[in-house]
């Protein structure tokens, strides 16, 4: 497996810029009204560090079709990365590999993984304390974790998963 240092960076308010450019280009290859596309991830929530990486999601009709989506990707210099435990997305980075610029999701809209990525971003976007509080907890494990960027992501996991429990929990 790939290790990649783990190095964040203040927020750059660039990002949402280099954000709506890149989705200008996936648009223009995935014309379809059927799709969606979102700025999520770190650099999407103003004044969190987060690494220099843009996180996008495509929401499409269904997982399935996903291969429909890998040429047209391809041409706008994006790798189909298989990764067989994530069961309900797929992956897609732009850049060199272990430094990235553009990591893409695609995943069925409106399903588990859309909702939730969404609205961790939104919460986070609506709450500064919280995202202040997930900041120092990047911080601390980017420290700890600098060599190995998985661990560092699947650390920060059981943060993510209490914030979304919370927020189904006060809508209950």
């Amino acid at each position: 497996m790939s290790k990649s240092r783990v190095q964040l960076h203040h927020y750059d308010p660039a990002w949402p810029l280099v954000y709506k450019e890149e989705y200008k280009r996936i648009r223009q290859v995935l014309m379809d009204d059927k799709k969606r596309i979102e700025h999520i991830g770190s650099t999407s929530i103003p004044n969190l560090a987060a690494k220099p990486i843009i996180d996008i999601l495509v929401g499409i009709p269904q997982l399935g079709k996903f291969t429909e989506c890998v040429e047209p990707l391809s041409s706008i210099g994006y790798e189909y990365v298989p990764k067989p435990e994530w069961k309900e997305r797929k992956f897609f980075r732009k850049g060199p590999k272990g430094n990235g610029t553009f990591h893409l999701h695609i995943c069925e809209i409106h399903g588990t993984e859309w909702t939730e990525k969404l609205a961790f971003r939104d919460y986070l976007r609506t709450q500064p304390e919280k995202a202040k509080e997930y900041e120092a907890l990047k911080r601390q494990l980017a420290h700890s974790h600098q060599e190995d960027r998985s661990l560092y992501t699947e650390k920060k996991t059981p943060f993510i998963r209490s914030v979304i429990e919370d927020m189904y929990s006060q809508k209950s």
